[in-house]
């Protein structure tokens, strides 16, 4: 079987039983942490698929990778996990999870890039302004980035407007040629 299609099935096992436990959302955060940890330190991976690591040790190490207070739910889902020595596609699963949630929530993530810091309020305005379009919630995150000189690109779903300096001076640029 393919990692992509276990993977989400344990995830939507995961998604349904939060769901009719009202956890939902908890869950959501421990796999996004899950997920981040993953991401930031590549050895988990090598260190969870090591022979010699007990399921005991595992489960620990997977459980404060979760957070610092996961859901018992998740905790019960990675012994399962465990059992199953599923343990090398724990990472796609976390991924699938937060998919399957997002999906499931109508949330869509949204990427704002200013050259300089920008006030909340702005922040605010762009964020109603895409859940308007889109009628779902929108995760928005924020980046500064000198290099793009002036105004902004906003990104969301498959949009992307780039209103950036930068843009429109490679615009004029390619024009000249």
């Amino acid at each position: 079987m393919e990692i992509g299609v276990i993977s989400v099935r344990y995830a939507r096992a995961l998604l349904k039983g939060a769901t009719d436990a009202h956890i939902e959302d908890a869950v959501y955060r421990d796999m996004q942490t899950l997920a981040a940890s993953f991401a930031a330190v590549p050895q988990l991976m090598q260190t969870l698929v090591a022979p010699m690591l007990s399921k005991d040790s595992k489960l620990a190490l997977l459980t404060t990778a979760s957070g610092e207070t996961p859901a018992k739910l998740t905790v019960s889902f990675l012994g399962i996990v465990l059992d199953n020595g599923r343990e090398d596609i724990v990472q796609f699963m976390a991924n699938s999870y937060i998919t399957l949630y997002r999906k499931q929530k109508n949330i869509i993530r949204g990427r704002l890039t200013t050259a300089a810091a920008v006030h909340p309020a702005t922040e605010r305005k762009m964020r109603s302004m895409v859940e308007s379009k889109t009628n779902g919630t929108v995760e928005f995150e924020t980046e500064v980035n000198p290099d793009i000189i002036g105004g902004f690109i906003l990104e969301y779903d498959t949009y992307r407007m780039d209103a950036s300096v930068r843009n429109r001076l490679n615009t004029i640029l390619t024009a000249l040629r």
